[in-house]
C-alpha cells in the first residue's frame, strides 16, 4: 500500500517540473470542466478525472505527461489510471497554480 500511495503523490522539484515542461511534456488538466474554465495553464488539455479511462486515446505513450488538477489528490488518481494503461512517463504535478506558478518563475 505505501509504495501506491508513494507512486500516487510522489512530486518532482520545481526544477525537474521545468525542465520536464520545457523538455515538451504534454500538459493535462483532471479537473473538471467548470473549474478548468475558470482558470488554466495556456497550453494544457482538460480531461477530467472521471473521462480519463475513456480517452486515454487522446494521449501518446511515447510522451511525457505531467497530469495536475486542483490539489493533486485527482492528479495522484490520474497517474496511477495512465500507468495501468501503459503509460511510463507519468509526473504528479499537484496543484495545478502551482505548476502555473512554477512556470511563471522560470521564464
Amino acid at each position: 500500500m505505501f509504495g501506491l500511495l508513494k507512486r500516487m503523490f510522489d512530486r518532482p522539484s520545481e526544477m525537474a517540473l521545468i525542465e520536464t515542461i520545457k523538455d515538451g511534456a504534454v500538459l493535462v488538466d483532471v479537473r473538471n470542466t467548470e473549474e478548468f474554465s475558470t482558470g488554466n495553464i495556456k497550453g494544457s488539455i482538460n480531461i477530467p478525472l472521471d473521462q480519463i479511462s475513456g480517452q486515454i486515446g487522446k494521449l501518446k505513450k511515447n510522451k511525457t505527461i505531467v497530469v495536475f488538477c486542483a490539489s493533486g489528490m485527482r492528479s495522484g488518481r490520474a497517474k496511477s489510471i495512465l500507468e495501468e494503461n501503459g503509460f511510463q512517463n507519468v509526473i504528479n504535478g499537484g496543484g495545478w497554480r502551482n505548476v502555473l506558478s512554477a512556470i511563471e518563475n522560470n521564464r
